[in-house]
């Protein structure tokens, strides 16, 4: 049994310059952070015993009797791209819902990434996981999905993450102290606005319009220096940085009409109004997880005001995707008979 523990993530700044038909042009990067709420992946090799040939456990429930037979695509797709074809059983667990905002997808392909190489005796490095599930996600599902959270989840910590013309990716951990890391951690919230569109949904309209935004994704891209600069610099007040999230989300939520809407931006003007000075609308839209960054002081303020919210409490994380158990087993034959397996076992 092999189990992994992933990271969710919190994007701060630059979502949108990600997708490769933007950075390959112009470049990209992004500003974010793993916390400390996670995607389990639970992955065992399936004894040779049952009616069907796999399992797969996620909100749903997959008997297959065959690996291609399966649903649920990031699943599917990680068995095709490592050629597995022995049966498996494979347990999702998660602290939070899919479509929340947190990257939720790209951690259950990392993780489970992570899993299978593992059942198989092989290491991956962080570099290389985040590679591949990119490929998964991008090349083998065709989903229009950037490249960030892959690489977010699979390193973890506050990072600056560029993504460069000729393809290469390049992480660099923010250099600030935990002091200054945890007071920026103190001025956040997020409240929980209800689930959100299939983030492939509102990606593909922002892929569509990527062309005509070139003005926006390039100022997009600037305030990810500006972002970093704020939390690195002692000096200088964080509160620069919630004023700096109001103006990122204003750009973001015009990129498309499918990232915003009525109920949203109520929510959005609700928190200003109590005291948060700014914030924005984490994935790619419709829905999720509202982030606001709220001065100590005004923190009661704003939850009354939005009581009606279900309010999640987190902690910066700078774990990775990580095994948390590794008690591998052997490849069962079908033709073993269950004797030959209990003496085996």
């Amino acid at each position: 049994m092999i189990t992994t523990r992933t990271p969710l993530r919190i994007s701060f700044f630059g979502g949108g310059t990600d997708y490769p038909v933007w950075y390959r042009e112009h470049g990209g990067a992004v500003l974010s952070t793993t916390i400390n709420k996670s995607c389990y992946i639970n992955c065992r090799w399936l004894p040779p015993f049952f009616e069907y040939h796999t399992r797969v456990s996620y909100s749903k429930v997959e008997n297959v009797g065959h690996n291609s037979e399966i649903q649920h695509p990031s699943i599917r797709g990680c068995l095709q791209y490592l050629g597995i074809h022995d049966g498996i059983e494979i347990q999702h667990i998660g602290d939070l819902p899919a479509r929340a905002g947190l990257g939720t997808s790209s951690a259950f392909t990392v993780g489970l990434l992570l899993a299978l190489h593992a059942l198989q005796h092989r290491t991956r490095d962080r570099h290389k996981l985040a590679a591949e599930a990119i490929h998964v996600e991008q090349e083998l599902l065709s989903e229009a999905v950037g490249a960030q959270d892959q690489v977010s989840v699979a390193y973890g910590g506050f990072n600056r993450i560029d993504f460069l013309p000729d393809g290469e990716i390049g992480v660099h951990r923010v250099v600030a102290s935990r002091e200054r890391l945890t007071e920026l951690e103190q001025h956040l919230a997020l409240y929980f606005t209800g689930f959100s569109r299939i983030a492939s949904e509102v990606a593909k309209e922002q892929l569509r319009v990527t062309p005509e935004k070139q003005a926006e994704l390039e100022t997009m891209l600037q305030l990810v220096d500006e972002s970093e600069s704020i939390v690195t610099t002692p000096h200088r007040s964080l509160d620069d940085f919630g004023k700096l999230l109001h103006e990122g989300w204003k750009i973001k939520r015009s990129l498309t009409q499918k990232i915003t809407n009525s109920r949203i931006d109520e929510i959005y003007e609700t928190g200003l109004r109590a005291g948060a000075l700014g914030g924005k609308l984490l994935g790619a839209g419709g829905g999720g997880l509202m982030l606001f960054y709220v001065p100590p002081e005004r923190r009661q303020s704003v939850r009354e005001s939005l009581k009606k919210l279900l309010c999640v409490p987190f902690a910066f994380s700078n774990r990775g995707s990580e095994i948390i158990v590794n008690e591998p087993e052997e490849v069962y034959d079908k033709a073993l008979s269950s004797e030959r397996y209990m003496a085996y076992a």
